[in-house]
Protein backbone atom coordinates (compact mmCIF):
# COMPACT_ATOMS: atom_id res chain seq x y z
CA UNK A 1 0.00 0.00 0.00
CA UNK A 2 2.90 2.28 1.26
CA UNK A 3 4.24 2.27 -2.63
CA UNK A 4 0.86 2.56 -4.05
CA UNK A 5 0.58 5.90 -2.19
CA UNK A 6 3.88 7.04 -3.06
CA UNK A 7 3.22 6.07 -6.63
CA UNK A 8 0.05 8.01 -7.10
CA UNK A 9 1.75 11.24 -5.36
CA UNK A 10 5.13 11.53 -7.32
CA UNK A 11 2.79 10.32 -10.82
CA UNK A 12 1.21 13.95 -9.95
CA UNK A 13 4.06 15.52 -9.14
CA UNK A 14 4.25 15.99 -5.51
CA UNK A 15 6.26 14.34 -2.66
CA UNK A 16 5.21 13.25 1.16
CA UNK A 17 7.34 13.94 4.07
CA UNK A 18 7.59 10.26 6.65
CA UNK A 19 4.46 11.62 8.32
CA UNK A 20 2.50 12.08 5.89
CA UNK A 21 3.28 8.88 3.71
CA UNK A 22 3.23 6.73 7.34
CA UNK A 23 -0.03 8.88 7.98
CA UNK A 24 -1.93 7.75 4.62
CA UNK A 25 -0.26 4.17 4.77
CA UNK A 26 -1.80 3.61 7.89
CA UNK A 27 -5.31 5.01 6.59
CA UNK A 28 -5.04 2.52 3.79
CA UNK A 29 -7.67 4.38 1.51
CA UNK A 30 -6.02 5.05 -2.25
CA UNK A 31 -9.23 7.68 -2.70
CA UNK A 32 -8.52 9.63 0.23
CA UNK A 33 -4.84 9.89 -1.46
CA UNK A 34 -6.25 11.03 -4.46
CA UNK A 35 -9.00 13.26 -3.47
CA UNK A 36 -6.20 14.65 -1.10
CA UNK A 37 -4.01 14.97 -4.41
CA UNK A 38 -6.21 17.10 -5.79
CA UNK A 39 -7.50 19.13 -3.07
CA UNK A 40 -3.59 20.39 -2.58
CA UNK A 41 -3.46 20.82 -6.17
CA UNK A 42 -6.10 23.77 -6.13
CA UNK A 43 -5.57 25.60 -2.31
CA UNK A 44 -1.65 25.23 -2.54
CA UNK A 45 1.22 25.31 -5.34
CA UNK A 46 3.55 23.37 -2.54
CA UNK A 47 5.14 20.27 -4.19
CA UNK A 48 6.21 18.46 -1.14
CA UNK A 49 3.15 17.73 1.21
CA UNK A 50 3.81 18.30 4.71
CA UNK A 51 1.85 18.09 8.29
CA UNK A 52 2.50 22.02 8.59
CA UNK A 53 1.14 22.28 4.70
CA UNK A 54 -2.00 20.89 6.18
CA UNK A 55 -1.84 23.06 9.16
CA UNK A 56 -1.79 26.27 7.17
CA UNK A 57 -4.81 24.99 5.02
CA UNK A 58 -6.89 23.17 7.18
CA UNK A 59 -10.48 24.23 6.67
CA UNK A 60 -9.98 23.51 2.98
CA UNK A 61 -8.19 19.85 3.97
CA UNK A 62 -10.79 18.50 6.35
CA UNK A 63 -13.80 18.02 4.22
CA UNK A 64 -11.61 15.43 2.31
CA UNK A 65 -12.32 13.25 5.79
CA UNK A 66 -15.98 13.85 6.84
CA UNK A 67 -16.97 10.91 4.91
CA UNK A 68 -15.08 8.33 6.67
CA UNK A 69 -15.88 6.02 9.86
CA UNK A 70 -14.71 3.69 11.96
CA UNK A 71 -11.12 3.13 12.77
CA UNK A 72 -10.14 5.38 9.98
CA UNK A 73 -12.39 8.11 11.46
CA UNK A 74 -10.73 7.46 14.46
CA UNK A 75 -7.15 7.45 13.18
CA UNK A 76 -7.86 10.96 11.19
CA UNK A 77 -8.83 12.79 14.12
CA UNK A 78 -5.96 11.70 16.43
CA UNK A 79 -3.79 13.18 13.69
CA UNK A 80 -5.53 16.15 13.09
CA UNK A 81 -5.63 16.98 16.46
CA UNK A 82 -2.58 18.77 16.57
CA UNK A 83 -2.83 20.75 13.91
CA UNK A 84 -6.71 21.77 15.08
CA UNK A 85 -4.99 23.23 17.92
CA UNK A 86 -2.27 25.21 16.04
CA UNK A 87 -5.19 26.65 14.40
CA UNK A 88 -7.61 27.82 17.20
CA UNK A 89 -3.82 29.40 18.41
CA UNK A 90 -3.38 31.28 15.02
CA UNK A 91 -7.29 32.62 15.34
CA UNK A 92 -6.72 34.08 18.21
CA UNK A 93 -3.69 35.88 17.63
CA UNK A 94 -5.53 38.09 15.27
CA UNK A 95 -6.47 40.88 16.97
CA UNK A 96 -7.80 43.29 14.53
CA UNK A 97 -11.24 43.33 12.96
CA UNK A 98 -12.65 39.62 13.46
CA UNK A 99 -13.39 38.08 10.39
CA UNK A 100 -17.06 36.21 9.93
CA UNK A 101 -16.30 32.80 10.24
CA UNK A 102 -16.27 30.74 6.53
CA UNK A 103 -18.89 28.42 6.10
CA UNK A 104 -16.14 26.39 4.63
CA UNK A 105 -17.25 22.56 5.02
CA UNK A 106 -20.45 24.33 2.65
CA UNK A 107 -18.04 23.44 -0.45
CA UNK A 108 -16.52 20.35 -1.17
CA UNK A 109 -14.45 19.77 -4.58
CA UNK A 110 -15.79 16.40 -5.79
CA UNK A 111 -13.25 17.02 -8.93
CA UNK A 112 -10.74 19.51 -9.86
CA UNK A 113 -8.20 17.08 -12.13
CA UNK A 114 -4.47 18.26 -12.14
CA UNK A 115 -2.27 16.57 -15.08
CA UNK A 116 1.28 17.89 -14.75
CA UNK A 117 3.51 18.53 -17.71
CA UNK A 118 4.26 15.48 -19.38
CA UNK A 119 5.68 13.43 -22.37
CA UNK A 120 2.69 12.43 -24.51
CA UNK A 121 2.59 9.35 -26.36
CA UNK A 122 0.17 7.88 -28.86
CA UNK A 123 -0.40 5.39 -26.11
CA UNK A 124 -1.62 8.06 -23.68
CA UNK A 125 -4.66 9.00 -26.14
CA UNK A 126 -5.55 5.22 -26.95
CA UNK A 127 -5.75 4.62 -23.02
CA UNK A 128 -7.58 7.89 -22.59
CA UNK A 129 -10.40 7.34 -25.07
CA UNK A 130 -10.13 3.03 -24.09
CA UNK A 131 -11.37 4.67 -20.24
CA UNK A 132 -13.28 6.78 -22.08
CA UNK A 133 -15.37 4.27 -23.52
CA UNK A 134 -15.83 1.80 -20.86
CA UNK A 135 -17.00 4.39 -18.69
CA UNK A 136 -19.64 5.01 -21.75
CA UNK A 137 -20.25 1.79 -22.30
CA UNK A 138 -21.09 1.25 -18.71
CA UNK A 139 -23.61 3.69 -18.58
CA UNK A 140 -25.34 2.69 -21.71
CA UNK A 141 -25.57 -0.98 -20.52
CA UNK A 142 -28.31 0.30 -18.48
CA UNK A 143 -30.59 1.05 -20.92
CA UNK A 144 -33.23 -1.46 -21.61
CA UNK A 145 -33.89 -0.62 -24.85
CA UNK A 146 -30.61 -2.02 -25.76
CA UNK A 147 -31.32 -5.51 -26.36
CA UNK A 148 -29.24 -8.72 -27.15
CA UNK A 149 -26.32 -6.26 -26.82
CA UNK A 150 -22.86 -7.88 -28.22
CA UNK A 151 -19.73 -7.30 -29.60
CA UNK A 152 -18.43 -6.67 -32.91
CA UNK A 153 -16.18 -9.48 -32.96
CA UNK A 154 -19.14 -12.13 -32.19
CA UNK A 155 -21.46 -10.87 -35.34
CA UNK A 156 -21.95 -13.48 -38.05
CA UNK A 157 -24.62 -14.30 -40.05
CA UNK A 158 -27.09 -12.68 -40.57
CA UNK A 159 -28.88 -11.28 -37.65
CA UNK A 160 -31.58 -9.65 -36.36
CA UNK A 161 -32.32 -7.26 -33.19
CA UNK A 162 -29.27 -7.17 -31.49
CA UNK A 163 -27.37 -4.07 -30.02
CA UNK A 164 -24.12 -2.69 -30.08
CA UNK A 165 -22.23 -0.18 -28.07
CA UNK A 166 -19.50 1.45 -30.70
CA UNK A 167 -17.47 4.51 -30.92
CA UNK A 168 -17.93 6.54 -34.42
CA UNK A 169 -14.46 6.81 -35.95
CA UNK A 170 -15.64 7.93 -39.56
CA UNK A 171 -18.96 9.60 -40.63
CA UNK A 172 -20.34 10.70 -44.73
CA UNK A 173 -23.57 11.11 -46.52
CA UNK A 174 -23.53 8.44 -49.44
CA UNK A 175 -24.93 9.11 -52.76
CA UNK A 176 -28.52 8.04 -51.72
CA UNK A 177 -28.23 10.89 -48.85
CA UNK A 178 -28.35 7.95 -46.25
CA UNK A 179 -25.56 8.29 -43.57
CA UNK A 180 -23.30 5.60 -43.36
CA UNK A 181 -20.95 5.27 -40.01
CA UNK A 182 -17.51 3.54 -39.59
CA UNK A 183 -18.12 2.53 -35.64
CA UNK A 184 -15.48 0.17 -33.54
CA UNK A 185 -15.27 -1.54 -30.09
CA UNK A 186 -12.36 -2.74 -28.06
CA UNK A 187 -13.07 -6.23 -30.01
CA UNK A 188 -13.27 -4.65 -34.30
CA UNK A 189 -14.80 -2.35 -36.54
CA UNK A 190 -17.82 -2.48 -38.99
CA UNK A 191 -19.98 -0.12 -41.23
CA UNK A 192 -23.00 0.76 -40.27
CA UNK A 193 -25.85 2.58 -42.37
CA UNK A 194 -29.02 4.85 -41.12
CA UNK A 195 -31.28 5.24 -44.00
CA UNK A 196 -33.10 8.08 -44.11
CA UNK A 197 -36.86 6.34 -44.84
CA UNK A 198 -36.45 6.06 -40.80
CA UNK A 199 -37.22 9.97 -40.76
CA UNK A 200 -37.04 9.78 -36.92
CA UNK A 201 -34.01 7.62 -36.32
CA UNK A 202 -32.08 9.88 -39.08
CA UNK A 203 -32.46 13.02 -37.85
CA UNK A 204 -30.99 11.57 -34.72
CA UNK A 205 -28.28 10.04 -36.74
CA UNK A 206 -27.63 13.88 -38.28
CA UNK A 207 -26.27 14.91 -34.86
CA UNK A 208 -23.61 12.51 -34.71
CA UNK A 209 -20.22 13.08 -33.97
CA UNK A 210 -16.55 11.48 -34.60
CA UNK A 211 -15.83 10.09 -31.76
CA UNK A 212 -18.93 9.95 -30.37
CA UNK A 213 -19.89 6.64 -28.12
CA UNK A 214 -23.18 5.43 -29.25
CA UNK A 215 -25.67 1.86 -28.41
CA UNK A 216 -27.25 0.62 -32.06
CA UNK A 217 -29.94 -0.94 -32.34
CA UNK A 218 -29.01 -2.87 -35.28
CA UNK A 219 -29.70 -5.48 -37.81
CA UNK A 220 -27.17 -7.47 -40.61
CA UNK A 221 -24.28 -9.32 -41.09
CA UNK A 222 -20.79 -8.86 -39.93
CA UNK A 223 -19.72 -7.26 -43.16
CA UNK A 224 -22.64 -4.44 -42.87
CA UNK A 225 -25.05 -3.08 -40.21
CA UNK A 226 -28.33 -1.49 -40.59
CA UNK A 227 -29.19 0.68 -37.59
CA UNK A 228 -32.83 1.10 -36.84
CA UNK A 229 -32.29 3.26 -33.59
CA UNK A 230 -29.60 4.42 -31.79
CA UNK A 231 -29.14 6.34 -28.04
CA UNK A 232 -26.58 8.10 -26.42
CA UNK A 233 -24.87 7.38 -22.71
CA UNK A 234 -27.35 10.64 -21.75
CA UNK A 235 -27.44 13.05 -18.42
CA UNK A 236 -31.06 12.14 -16.26
CA UNK A 237 -31.28 14.12 -13.32
CA UNK A 238 -35.04 12.76 -11.91
CA UNK A 239 -34.87 14.76 -9.10
CA UNK A 240 -32.82 17.67 -8.76
CA UNK A 241 -31.19 18.28 -4.94
CA UNK A 242 -32.26 21.04 -2.91
CA UNK A 243 -31.25 22.47 0.32
CA UNK A 244 -33.05 22.86 3.70
CA UNK A 245 -32.00 26.67 3.85
CA UNK A 246 -32.92 29.28 1.65
CA UNK A 247 -29.35 30.09 0.38
CA UNK A 248 -28.55 31.68 -2.88
CA UNK A 249 -25.49 31.35 -5.28
CA UNK A 250 -24.79 33.60 -8.15
CA UNK A 251 -23.21 32.79 -11.42
CA UNK A 252 -20.54 34.70 -13.85
CA UNK A 253 -17.42 35.06 -15.82
CA UNK A 254 -15.82 36.68 -18.44
CA UNK A 255 -14.63 40.08 -17.18
CA UNK A 256 -11.64 40.51 -18.81
CA UNK A 257 -10.08 43.22 -16.53
CA UNK A 258 -7.20 44.84 -17.99
CA UNK A 259 -8.92 44.98 -21.09
CA UNK A 260 -10.11 48.52 -22.32
CA UNK A 261 -13.18 46.94 -22.78
CA UNK A 262 -13.54 46.23 -19.21
CA UNK A 263 -16.56 47.51 -18.04
CA UNK A 264 -15.20 48.69 -14.27
CA UNK A 265 -17.76 51.13 -13.29
CA UNK A 266 -20.82 48.34 -14.03
CA UNK A 267 -18.79 45.97 -12.21
CA UNK A 268 -18.43 48.32 -9.44
CA UNK A 269 -22.06 48.19 -9.43
CA UNK A 270 -22.01 44.97 -8.86
CA UNK A 271 -19.52 44.36 -6.05
CA UNK A 272 -21.75 47.19 -4.51
CA UNK A 273 -25.00 45.38 -4.32
CA UNK A 274 -23.21 42.09 -3.10
CA UNK A 275 -22.79 44.80 -0.39
CA UNK A 276 -25.93 46.21 -0.13
CA UNK A 277 -25.04 49.92 -1.10
CA UNK A 278 -28.43 51.43 -1.67
CA UNK A 279 -30.56 48.75 -0.76
CA UNK A 280 -33.32 48.59 2.05
CA UNK A 281 -32.76 46.37 5.33
CA UNK A 282 -35.08 43.74 3.97
CA UNK A 283 -32.89 43.78 0.86
CA UNK A 284 -29.78 43.56 2.98
CA UNK A 285 -30.98 40.36 5.15
CA UNK A 286 -32.08 38.78 1.48
CA UNK A 287 -28.73 39.60 0.03
CA UNK A 288 -27.07 37.96 3.53
CA UNK A 289 -28.61 34.92 1.87
CA UNK A 290 -26.39 34.64 -1.07
CA UNK A 291 -23.65 32.20 0.71
CA UNK A 292 -22.31 30.90 -3.19
CA UNK A 293 -20.22 33.40 -5.95
CA UNK A 294 -19.46 30.71 -9.26
CA UNK A 295 -16.68 32.40 -11.46
CA UNK A 296 -16.57 30.40 -14.70
CA UNK A 297 -13.23 31.42 -16.15
CA UNK A 298 -11.35 34.47 -18.06
CA UNK A 299 -11.71 37.14 -15.10
CA UNK A 300 -8.37 38.92 -16.93
CA UNK A 301 -7.80 39.62 -20.49
CA UNK A 302 -4.60 38.53 -19.99
CA UNK A 303 -1.52 39.29 -22.27
CA UNK A 304 -0.53 37.87 -26.25
CA UNK A 305 -3.62 35.54 -26.13
CA UNK A 306 -4.45 37.12 -29.56
CA UNK A 307 -2.07 38.88 -32.28
CA UNK A 308 -2.29 42.76 -31.69
CA UNK A 309 -4.03 42.17 -27.57
CA UNK A 310 -1.30 45.10 -26.23
CA UNK A 311 -2.83 47.60 -28.59
CA UNK A 312 -6.32 46.85 -26.94
CA UNK A 313 -5.07 46.75 -23.22
CA UNK A 314 -5.15 49.15 -20.56
CA UNK A 315 -3.41 46.82 -17.58
CA UNK A 316 -0.44 45.11 -19.77
CA UNK A 317 1.31 43.02 -16.88
CA UNK A 318 -0.55 39.84 -16.03
CA UNK A 319 0.12 40.07 -12.52
CA UNK A 320 -1.24 43.84 -12.24
CA UNK A 321 -4.18 42.23 -13.93
CA UNK A 322 -4.80 39.91 -11.26
CA UNK A 323 -4.20 42.39 -8.43
CA UNK A 324 -6.50 44.36 -9.82
CA UNK A 325 -9.38 40.97 -9.65
CA UNK A 326 -8.01 41.17 -5.72
CA UNK A 327 -9.15 44.19 -5.10
CA UNK A 328 -12.73 43.52 -5.99
CA UNK A 329 -13.06 40.15 -4.61
CA UNK A 330 -11.34 42.12 -1.27
CA UNK A 331 -14.76 44.29 -1.28
CA UNK A 332 -16.96 40.74 -1.34
CA UNK A 333 -18.74 40.08 1.95
CA UNK A 334 -17.02 37.30 3.26
CA UNK A 335 -20.01 35.53 3.95
CA UNK A 336 -19.63 34.28 0.05
CA UNK A 337 -17.81 31.63 -0.89
CA UNK A 338 -15.77 32.45 -4.05
CA UNK A 339 -15.32 29.58 -6.47
CA UNK A 340 -13.60 30.13 -9.49
CA UNK A 341 -11.99 28.14 -12.82
CA UNK A 342 -9.89 29.34 -15.37
CA UNK A 343 -10.56 30.42 -19.09
CA UNK A 344 -8.35 30.71 -22.07
CA UNK A 345 -7.21 34.19 -21.22
CA UNK A 346 -5.86 33.35 -17.78
CA UNK A 347 -2.49 32.61 -16.82
CA UNK A 348 -2.33 28.80 -17.18
CA UNK A 349 -1.57 26.53 -20.25
CA UNK A 350 -4.97 26.65 -22.80
CA UNK A 351 -5.13 22.71 -23.14
CA UNK A 352 -7.75 21.64 -20.27
CA UNK A 353 -8.66 20.26 -18.31
CA UNK A 354 -7.11 23.66 -16.79
CA UNK A 355 -5.35 23.75 -13.38
CA UNK A 356 -5.89 26.18 -11.02
CA UNK A 357 -4.17 29.96 -10.99
CA UNK A 358 -0.59 29.47 -9.15
CA UNK A 359 1.13 31.72 -7.00
CA UNK A 360 3.64 32.95 -9.50
CA UNK A 361 1.13 35.00 -11.51
CA UNK A 362 -2.16 35.22 -9.22
CA UNK A 363 -0.57 35.66 -5.12
CA UNK A 364 -2.56 37.91 -4.02
CA UNK A 365 -5.69 35.86 -4.71
CA UNK A 366 -4.45 33.15 -2.86
CA UNK A 367 -4.43 35.55 0.43
CA UNK A 368 -8.44 35.83 0.17
CA UNK A 369 -9.72 33.27 2.88
CA UNK A 370 -13.11 32.61 0.84
CA UNK A 371 -11.55 31.92 -2.35
CA UNK A 372 -11.46 28.67 -3.96
CA UNK A 373 -9.20 28.29 -7.43
CA UNK A 374 -10.14 25.30 -8.86
CA UNK A 375 -9.34 23.38 -12.09
CA UNK A 376 -11.12 24.01 -15.29
CA UNK A 377 -13.25 21.94 -15.55
CA UNK A 378 -14.15 20.89 -11.89
CA UNK A 379 -17.30 19.46 -9.73
CA UNK A 380 -18.48 21.15 -6.74
CA UNK A 381 -20.88 20.64 -4.16
CA UNK A 382 -22.20 23.50 -1.73
CA UNK A 383 -24.44 22.98 1.04
CA UNK A 384 -23.88 19.47 2.11
CA UNK A 385 -24.76 18.06 5.09
CA UNK A 386 -24.87 14.70 7.11
CA UNK A 387 -27.32 12.02 5.32
CA UNK A 388 -27.81 14.60 2.88
CA UNK A 389 -26.27 15.75 -0.73
CA UNK A 390 -25.70 19.61 -1.56
CA UNK A 391 -26.02 21.15 -4.63
CA UNK A 392 -23.49 19.48 -7.42
CA UNK A 393 -22.41 22.07 -9.47
CA UNK A 394 -20.20 21.68 -12.73
CA UNK A 395 -17.63 24.68 -14.01
CA UNK A 396 -16.58 24.30 -17.33
CA UNK A 397 -15.49 27.37 -19.45
CA UNK A 398 -15.91 25.77 -22.92
CA UNK A 399 -13.45 27.54 -24.76
CA UNK A 400 -13.27 26.73 -28.16
CA UNK A 401 -15.37 23.34 -27.90
CA UNK A 402 -19.24 25.24 -27.38
CA UNK A 403 -18.41 26.55 -31.08
CA UNK A 404 -16.88 23.62 -32.32
CA UNK A 405 -20.08 21.92 -31.43
CA UNK A 406 -22.55 24.50 -33.02
CA UNK A 407 -19.99 24.39 -36.14
CA UNK A 408 -20.85 20.63 -36.50
CA UNK A 409 -24.31 20.30 -35.56
CA UNK A 410 -26.89 21.21 -38.89
CA UNK A 411 -29.68 22.49 -36.04
CA UNK A 412 -27.00 24.53 -34.15
CA UNK A 413 -25.33 26.00 -37.09
CA UNK A 414 -28.59 26.89 -38.94
CA UNK A 415 -30.17 28.55 -35.83
CA UNK A 416 -26.84 30.24 -34.59
CA UNK A 417 -26.97 29.00 -31.38
CA UNK A 418 -23.83 31.61 -30.27
CA UNK A 419 -26.78 33.34 -28.97
CA UNK A 420 -28.42 30.52 -27.04
CA UNK A 421 -25.23 28.77 -26.13
CA UNK A 422 -26.94 26.25 -23.69
CA UNK A 423 -28.66 24.22 -26.81
CA UNK A 424 -25.00 23.36 -27.52
CA UNK A 425 -24.22 22.78 -23.81
CA UNK A 426 -27.27 20.21 -23.83
CA UNK A 427 -25.14 18.28 -26.32
CA UNK A 428 -22.46 17.53 -23.85
CA UNK A 429 -24.98 16.30 -21.42
CA UNK A 430 -26.08 14.19 -24.40
CA UNK A 431 -22.92 12.47 -24.38
CA UNK A 432 -21.83 12.52 -20.93
CA UNK A 433 -18.63 14.65 -22.13
CA UNK A 434 -17.34 18.05 -21.88
CA UNK A 435 -15.41 17.50 -25.20
CA UNK A 436 -16.27 14.76 -27.27
CA UNK A 437 -14.18 15.35 -30.28
CA UNK A 438 -10.47 14.78 -30.62
CA UNK A 439 -9.56 17.64 -32.60
CA UNK A 440 -11.91 20.08 -31.87
CA UNK A 441 -10.21 21.30 -29.20
CA UNK A 442 -6.47 21.31 -26.92
CA UNK A 443 -6.64 18.62 -24.26
CA UNK A 444 -4.30 17.00 -21.78
CA UNK A 445 -5.37 12.99 -21.98
CA UNK A 446 -4.76 11.68 -19.12
CA UNK A 447 -4.43 7.66 -19.01
CA UNK A 448 -5.86 6.60 -15.69
CA UNK A 449 -9.30 8.45 -16.40
CA UNK A 450 -11.07 10.71 -18.99
CA UNK A 451 -11.00 14.14 -17.02
CA UNK A 452 -13.90 15.38 -19.14
CA UNK A 453 -16.06 12.51 -18.80
CA UNK A 454 -19.31 13.47 -17.03
CA UNK A 455 -19.13 10.78 -14.68
CA UNK A 456 -21.82 12.51 -12.09
CA UNK A 457 -24.44 14.38 -13.21
CA UNK A 458 -24.71 17.63 -11.72
CA UNK A 459 -27.34 19.53 -10.61
CA UNK A 460 -25.73 22.33 -12.73
CA UNK A 461 -24.07 22.89 -15.45
CA UNK A 462 -22.27 26.50 -15.62
CA UNK A 463 -20.21 27.92 -18.31
CA UNK A 464 -18.73 31.05 -20.13
CA UNK A 465 -16.66 31.47 -23.45
CA UNK A 466 -19.46 32.82 -25.65
CA UNK A 467 -20.17 36.10 -23.45
CA UNK A 468 -24.11 35.38 -23.68
CA UNK A 469 -26.13 35.06 -20.56
CA UNK A 470 -28.88 31.84 -21.48
CA UNK A 471 -30.62 29.56 -19.03
CA UNK A 472 -32.13 26.76 -19.85
CA UNK A 473 -33.07 22.92 -18.61
CA UNK A 474 -32.36 19.21 -19.55
CA UNK A 475 -33.57 16.47 -17.95
CA UNK A 476 -33.58 18.26 -14.48
CA UNK A 477 -29.97 19.44 -15.05
CA UNK A 478 -29.87 23.29 -14.70
CA UNK A 479 -27.79 24.92 -17.48
CA UNK A 480 -26.62 28.47 -16.89
CA UNK A 481 -24.33 29.80 -19.85
CA UNK A 482 -22.73 33.46 -18.66
CA UNK A 483 -22.60 36.94 -20.30
CA UNK A 484 -19.84 38.96 -19.59
CA UNK A 485 -18.36 42.16 -18.65
CA UNK A 486 -16.90 43.50 -21.36
CA UNK A 487 -18.30 45.46 -24.41
CA UNK A 488 -18.11 44.34 -28.25
CA UNK A 489 -14.39 43.47 -29.61
CA UNK A 490 -12.75 44.05 -32.96
CA UNK A 491 -12.74 40.17 -32.88
CA UNK A 492 -16.39 39.52 -32.03
CA UNK A 493 -17.29 42.58 -33.83
CA UNK A 494 -15.38 40.75 -37.07
CA UNK A 495 -17.19 37.17 -36.53
CA UNK A 496 -20.58 38.74 -35.69
CA UNK A 497 -20.88 38.19 -31.88
CA UNK A 498 -23.20 40.51 -30.21
CA UNK A 499 -22.36 39.97 -26.17
CA UNK A 500 -24.63 40.33 -23.53
CA UNK A 501 -23.75 42.24 -21.07
CA UNK A 502 -22.97 42.36 -17.05
CA UNK A 503 -26.00 39.57 -16.20
CA UNK A 504 -25.79 37.38 -13.27
CA UNK A 505 -28.12 35.02 -12.51
CA UNK A 506 -29.08 34.26 -9.07
CA UNK A 507 -30.89 30.86 -8.12
CA UNK A 508 -32.80 30.24 -5.24
CA UNK A 509 -30.89 26.75 -3.85
CA UNK A 510 -34.07 25.60 -1.93
CA UNK A 511 -36.76 26.35 -4.62
CA UNK A 512 -34.59 26.36 -7.85
CA UNK A 513 -36.27 29.71 -8.43
CA UNK A 514 -33.80 31.93 -10.98
CA UNK A 515 -33.84 35.43 -11.18
CA UNK A 516 -31.15 37.14 -14.18
CA UNK A 517 -30.11 40.85 -12.37
CA UNK A 518 -29.05 43.10 -15.27
CA UNK A 519 -26.17 45.44 -13.79
CA UNK A 520 -25.86 47.14 -17.56
CA UNK A 521 -26.60 50.90 -18.33
CA UNK A 522 -30.55 48.78 -18.34
CA UNK A 523 -29.40 47.61 -15.02
CA UNK A 524 -32.91 48.94 -13.24
CA UNK A 525 -34.73 46.01 -15.46
CA UNK A 526 -35.20 42.51 -14.19
CA UNK A 527 -34.61 39.91 -16.65
CA UNK A 528 -36.25 36.41 -15.37
CA UNK A 529 -35.45 32.91 -16.91
CA UNK A 530 -37.80 30.59 -18.72
CA UNK A 531 -36.53 27.57 -16.97
CA UNK A 532 -39.06 26.50 -14.81
CA UNK A 533 -37.96 29.83 -12.62
CA UNK A 534 -41.24 29.76 -10.19
CA UNK A 535 -41.03 33.57 -9.91
CA UNK A 536 -43.52 34.19 -7.82
CA UNK A 537 -42.28 32.03 -5.15
CA UNK A 538 -39.72 34.70 -4.46
CA UNK A 539 -38.81 38.57 -3.84
CA UNK A 540 -36.60 40.62 -5.59
CA UNK A 541 -33.28 40.69 -3.80
CA UNK A 542 -32.35 44.21 -4.64
CA UNK A 543 -33.19 46.18 -7.47
CA UNK A 544 -30.29 46.86 -9.03
CA UNK A 545 -30.92 51.09 -10.08
CA UNK A 546 -29.46 52.35 -12.94
CA UNK A 547 -25.85 54.45 -13.00
CA UNK A 548 -26.01 57.50 -14.95
CA UNK A 549 -22.39 57.54 -15.34
CA UNK A 550 -22.17 53.80 -15.99
CA UNK A 551 -19.79 53.14 -19.39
Amino acid sequence: MQQNILKLFIEKGFLLDSEMLGFLNELKDENVANEMIDKIGVVSRQKVITKSLITENIDKIKPIFFNLHGEKKTLVEKFFVNVSISVEVKKETIVEQPKIPLNASSVKIISSPIITSQKLTINDFIKSFRTRYNFLKGVLQQRPELEGLTSIDKISGNNRNFSIIAMVTERKITKNKNLMLTVEDLTGRIRLLINQNKEEVYEKGKEILVDDVIGFKCSGTRDFLFCNDLFYPDSFLPQPNRLDEEDYAIFTSDFHIGSGNFLEKNFDKFIDWLNGVGCSEEQKDALRKIKYMFVVGDTIDGVGTYPGQEKDLKIKDIKSQYEKLATFYRRIPKTINIIQCAGQHDAVRVAVPQPPLSEEFAAPLLQIPNLYLVSNPSLIEVGAKPGKQGIKVLMYHGAGVIQYIINEIEELRMIKAQATPAKAMKHLLLRRHLAPCHGGFVYVPNKEEDSLLIKQVPDILTTGDLHRSDIDKYHGVLVICNSCWQTQTAFEEKVGNQPDLCKVPLVNLKTGAIKILDFSELGEKKTVSQADCQEDEEKIVCEVKKDENSS
